[in-house]
């Protein structure tokens, strides 16, 4: 009956996950400090280290366990002058199956004039019929630093789980002092599988991360095509106006995270997150 499809669909999105994360670092006279923080719906933060360090940690958690259709999520991060702040999750982000609704999921990262930011959240896990929409928007002053990760894994390759089909669509934006430095868009929609499996997307390979940093140079470039002989997967990397853009296809989730965290480590940024190791 109709006003049985219409109630079936009010409790649907009444039963939806929806998050907003917002928090500030400042500096302060013996390091780094957390400001403001706003948490709702899933979403929470926690600082491990204590309020006052030379470098804050964040750690992002998401207390429904992972997401699906129609969820949302909202994250704001805004680094003060001179702040240093390294954001990291709790756990792998799990995106499962969507009966029709995308799960969205908005971060915007905002760092003052000397000002740095570490974003290395743990990997996204996709599942079989996901449909995910995420946007990630970075805001640098001049004079501002960022490192920044994003790793996805289409499926639980050990335990022999495939990302048949869905949909994929991963948009990223930097901008420096108000102008646009970095655009990319990434989107698989359809048979991910059969589009994973083209030797110029991954080359079955079902694993894939960017790294991009800023300031980067040529030097930072080197550094990691002198790493290829170790690399599992494919390591992709370019240099130019001051950025260094890495990409990487591996052909699972291990894979990728022994190589992310080997480029990273050869970018010399410092001590990767103790939740990375565990």
């Amino acid at each position: 009956m109709p006003g049985s499809v219409q109630l079936d669909s009010d409790i649907f999105a009444a039963n939806r996950a929806v998050g907003r994360l917002a928090f500030t670092a400042a500096a302060g006279p013996g390091g780094s400090r957390r400001g403001r923080v706003h948490e709702s719906g899933a979403l929470r933060v926690r600082f491990p280290n204590g309020n006052l360090q030379a470098a804050l940690d964040a750690v992002i958690v998401n207390t429904a366990g992972g997401m699906t259709g129609g969820d949302r999520f909202d994250i704001d991060v805004d680094v003060g002058a001179a702040a240093r702040l390294t954001v990291t999750t709790a756990a792998a982000e799990k995106i499962y199956r969507s009966l029709g609704p995308d799960t969205e999921v908005a971060v915007k990262l905002d760092v003052a004039a000397g000002g740095r930011l570490k974003w290395l959240p743990q990997e996204t896990i996709l599942f079989d019929q996901v449909r995910l929409r995420r946007s990630i928007d970075v805001t640098l002053a001049r004079g501002a630093e960022l490192l920044l990760a994003e790793a996805t894994v289409f499926g639980r390759s050990a335990m022999g789980e495939t990302v048949v089909e869905g949909l994929f669509s991963d948009r990223r934006r930097v901008r420096v002092a108000g102008a646009l430095v970095f655009a990319e868009c990434n989107r698989l929609d359809g048979e991910i599988a059969r589009c994973l499996a083209r030797r110029a997307i991954a080359k079955g390979g079902v694993g894939m991360a960017s790294v991009i940093k800023v300031p980067g140079s040529e030097a930072d470039a080197e550094a990691v095509r002198a790493m290829q002989e170790n690399f599992a997967g494919e390591v992709g990397v370019s240099a130019w106006n001051g950025l260094t853009v890495a990409r990487l296809v591996a052909p699972g989730g291990a894979a990728l995270r022994r190589d992310l965290a080997a480029v990273l480590t050869t970018l010399n940024t410092g001590p990767l997150p103790r939740l990375w190791l565990n």
